[in-house]
C-alpha cells in the first residue's frame, strides 16, 4: 500500500463521504421539469458544484434565481431520502484527530452538517459550504480556508473528492488528491484511488496523519 503522510485532511461530502445521489437526482430533476431542460445535463452539469452555479447558468431573472435557491435549500435541509454513508466513512472519520480535519463541500452549511447527522457521522470541527465562499468549486478558495483554518499548508493536506470541479479546486489549492469513486475521467487517470474509504487506513503520529491506500 502506497502512504501519504500529511498534517491534515480535507474531505468532500457527497460521493465521498455521503451518497446523496437519489436526492440530488430528485431535486435537479424537479428543476429541470420546470424549465423544460434535459434532466440528464442539468444533473451532469450540477455534479460537484454549488447549486448556485447550476441555478446561475439555466435561470436568467433574479427573482427566479433566488426561488429556487431557496427551494434547492429548503429540499437539501428537509430531504434525507436514500441518503446513506459511503461504506467506510463512518470508522475513516472517527480515526482522524480532531481538529486536523476539515469537510468542504458545495453544499451549504448548514444542510451539509444535517446530512452527516443524517447518516451518523459527526461533523468536524472545520466546515466549509458553498455559503462560506465567493467562489465555489472548480475553484481552490473552499481548500485553500479550510487548510488556512486548520493551520496548515495546502500542499501539506490530502483531498478526498469524487468530482471533476472538486478534483480541479484540490490540485489548484496545492493540495494531493485522492479520487474516491468510479470517475475515470481524464483528470483522474494519473491519481491514487480508492472505490469507498474502507480502503483507506489511518495511523496517527503526533502531528502527523499517514494514510495507506491500495497499490
Amino acid at each position: 500500500m502506497p502512504d501519504l503522510d500529511v498534517a491534515g485532511v480535507l474531505c468532500d461530502m457527497d460521493g465521498t463521504l455521503v451518497d446523496s445521489n437519489a436526492l440530488v437526482d430528485v431535486m435537479w430533476n424537479e428543476f429541470a421539469d420546470a424549465h423544460g431542460l434535459d434532466a440528464a445535463e442539468v444533473r451532469h452539469f450540477a455534479h460537484g458544484r454549488p447549486s448556485r452555479a447550476t441555478i446561475a447558468r439555466y435561470v436568467d431573472d433574479s427573482d427566479g434565481r433566488a426561488h429556487w435557491q431557496e427551494r434547492i435549500h429548503e429540499m437539501e435541509a428537509t430531504r434525507f431520502d436514500g441518503v446513506v454513508e459511503i461504506p467506510g466513512a463512518r470508522s475513516f472519520t472517527r480515526a482522524l484527530p480532531h481538529g486536523r480535519w476539515a469537510l468542504v463541500t458545495s453544499a451549504m452549511h448548514a444542510p451539509a452538517r444535517a446530512r452527516l447527522q443524517a447518516v451518523g457521522i459527526e461533523a468536524p470541527s472545520i466546515v466549509i459550504g458553498a455559503d462560506d465562499v465567493e467562489h465555489g468549486k472548480p475553484h481552490p478558495e473552499g481548500f485553500s480556508r479550510a487548510a488556512r483554518e486548520l493551520g496548515v499548508d495546502p500542499r501539506d493536506c490530502v483531498v478526498f473528492e469524487d468530482t471533476d470541479a472538486g478534483i480541479e479546486a484540490g490540485r489548484a489549492a496545492g493540495c494531493t488528491v485522492v479520487v474516491v469513486g468510479g470517475n475515470d475521467s481524464a483528470l483522474t487517470r494519473a491519481l491514487p484511488r480508492v472505490a469507498d474509504m474502507r480502503q483507506v487506513r489511518v495511523r496517527v503520529r503526533g502531528a502527523r496523519i499517514g494514510l495507506s491506500l491500495p497499490g
